[in-house]
């Protein structure tokens, strides 16, 4: 941000202890993404909805007006937050009954990192001369910044004002357009485009650019975005962060290092391609000092315009977050000298929002191929076939963008057996992938050592309790991020349903089997009897020492083995859970004279159909008949 106001002095709203029940208050917390700033302005909206649909004290003087700046500040103060501290926001807002003025704290764990005037020094960082803080010192008759220990606090206080009058209605796009832009304004399109709200615009593309995963669709909105609001076109650069953080910006006099041209817009459809062609051979050259958002002056390819667009003026803009740069965004407007300083503004304005989304889609990106990796490697590229054994799995992630916490296996170990097993490591994400990751094959190597079903879950759970669970964290916590203060190596608890099959000469199978805390087996027998084949033990990595004990049993031709996840024992449907009263053992009892495959896929129905909602846990559950 720029030079911060003169802090004007009064107290900021205390948030620490519980609102009256008749006090217009909100606190929340908000994860420090892009998602924050549209959500906390949806949840401010709301709440001064709800607090006059409740008739409060200090609603009355709730106005058009109040609402839009409070979206405003609201919106620039956490916005400020995730970018230059990068945590956690803490949002409390209350209206003072009395005056029915607005308090505004936004809060980060970041204290290190003071609102300052900026640096004269170049970097990569966004530069801070924004207009968020002028916009909040305009809107507020008092604001501030605290520091307590281990936070910081920005906070304002929204004064009120006279009811709006129905018949003459507030301009509220001009005026938030004129704090923007309090320098005299051109006259046309300009103004007018102004007049319908600047500000608004910036709030509704912050949402629109926040909510997208891939950044070639962000380059794409962001040329309908901008065409033909503020140019007649646009250009999106996007470049490789590593090459572009050692390559500046061309400081050669070639283009951006390792830029593609991402997408071009202009507001006639037959210059498109001409000036796609044109701009793809001329990649931005500011000077190699440029190492900012602001803009620059970019030549004008006056041959792809065609005779209506022989002069005018372009601006390339670096897109930079996270103190990397991300790419270039170039903006023409034909017959101008020079572009209005309110419209090169509101483009730098943007150009921050479009860096943050680009910085957030290539993490999304990173993190969805390390999770599809880390998943590949959790589950077995085949499942064995046992004869005399029908066998059928289910295997659901509840974020099919991250590995589970459930898995399976079902492997040979020697000798005439078979091994199987369904889990659940507590957590999820990488730090589960990884403990997963080293159960699946300490499992198999102890089993095709010949150590029979008790042994594996005692060794296996002295392994959890060893140092090996500080490998597992430390390469969990690489992958997720950096570790927090006071953050430490921690016990990765494990379910486990594990056991072995023996195929019996006469028909049937021998079933050696145990479970660790994890949802008990059932059998159903062709006559719909079901009854459950083991008994509950300890989760692995808690007890020191734990003894485990197996149990065996005989299924016989038509018997069926139900194995689970507590994704399916808890599944929700409000305060009630799908196992309440037996309810599996019901829904496996109406699975009678079904093969493995129809009792599998019922159970996973009877599941998704019991909550009005998809399932909100990972699901996975194996069947093993006997033939």
């Amino acid at each position: 941000m720029g030079a911060i106001p003169t802090q004007r002095e009064t107290a900021p709203l205390a948030s620490d202890g519980p609102a009256h029940a008749t006090a217009a208050h909100l606190h929340t917390t908000l994860s420090g993404s892009p998602l924050a700033p549209g959500t906390a302005r949806g949840l401010v909206r709301a709440a001064l909805q709800e607090w006059a649909d409740r008739g409060l004290p200090g609603t009355a003087r709730i106005t058009g007006r109040l609402t839009q700046d409070a979206m405003v500040a609201v919106s620039e103060l956490v916005t400020n937050a995730v970018v230059h501290a990068g945590t956690e926001v803490a949002l409390a807002c209350r209206l003072e009954p009395d005056t029915g003025a607005l308090v505004v704290e936004v809060t980060d764990r970041h204290p290190s990192r003071p609102l300052r005037e900026g640096s004269a020094e170049p970097s990569y960082e966004a530069p801070e001369q924004g207009r968020g803080l002028r916009l909040v010192a305009a809107l507020a008759d008092a604001w501030g910044v605290s520091y307590r220990r281990g936070t910081k606090t920005v906070w304002a206080r929204l004064p009120a004002e006279e009811a709006d009058d129905p018949a003459d209605p507030p301009d509220l796009g001009l005026h938030v357009a004129e704090l923007l832009a309090p320098e005299p304004r051109p006259h046309g399109a300009d103004r007018d485009w102004l007049g319908r709200g600047a500000l608004s615009f910036l709030a509704e593309a912050s949402d629109l650019l926040a909510g997208q995963l891939d950044e070639n669709l962000v380059a794409a909105l962001t040329g309908q975005l901008i065409v033909p609001r503020l140019a007649d076109w646009c250009a999106v650069w996007l470049e490789d962060e590593a090459i572009g953080r050692g390559g500046g910006w061309g400081g050669d006099g070639g283009g951006l290092p390792g830029a593609r041209l991402a997408r071009v817009w202009h507001r006639g459809e037959d210059h498109l391609e001409e000036l796609h062609r044109v701009l793809e051979k001329d990649p931005p050259r500011p000077p190699a000092d440029a190492v900012r958002s602001g803009p620059v002056p970019y030549p004008w390819p006056g041959a792809a315009l065609g005779p209506r667009g022989t002069h005018g003026a372009a601006l390339a803009y670096r897109l930079v977050a996270g103190g990397r740069p991300l790419g270039t965004l170039v903006i023409g407007r034909a017959g101008l000298p020079r572009f209005p300083d309110e419209i090169t503004g509101l483009v730098e304005d943007l150009g921050r929002r479009v860096a943050l989304a680009i910085g957030a889609a290539r993490q999304y990106a990173r993190q969805a191929t390390i999770s599809a990796v880390l998943q590949r490697g959790l589950l077995p590229g085949a499942v064995a076939e046992i004869p005399g054994v029908r066998s059928a799995l289910v295997h659901e992630p509840c974020d099919q963008g991250g590995p589970s916490g459930d898995f399976y296996d079902l492997f040979p170990a020697g000798d005439g057996r078979w091994c199987f097993a369904v889990g659940d490591v507590q957590g999820k994400g990488p730090e589960a992938a990884v403990v997963i990751g080293l159960a699946r094959p300490w499992l198999r190597l102890l089993a095709r050592e010949g150590y029979r079903v008790a042994d594996v879950l005692d060794r296996l759970n002295q392994l959890l309790l060893d140092d090996a669970t500080e490998a597992a964290d430390a390469a969990a916590r690489a992958l997720a991020g950096p570790v927090l203060p006071g953050d430490g190596p921690q016990t990765r608890f494990l379910s486990l349903l594990y056991g072995d099959l023996v195929p019996l000469d006469g028909g049937g199978v021998r079933v050696t089997l145990a479970s660790a805390g994890h949802p008990l087996p059932l059998v159903l027998r062709p006559d719909g009897s079901v009854r459950t084949a083991a008994r509950p033990q300890t989760l692995l990595g808690v007890v020191e020492d734990e003894t485990y004990t197996s149990e065996t049993i005989e299924l016989a031709p038509g018997d069926s083995l139900l194995c689970v996840t507590d994704g399916v024992t808890e599944r929700r449907s409000g305060s009630r859970q799908f196992d309440d009263e037996d309810g599996l053992a019901a829904a496996l009892s109406g699975c009678a004279g079904l093969g493995a495959d129809l009792i599998a896929e019922r159970i996973r129905r009877l599941v998704h159909d019991f909550g009005g909602h998809p399932p909100e846990d990972d699901l996975a559950l194996l069947v093993l008949q006997a033939e």
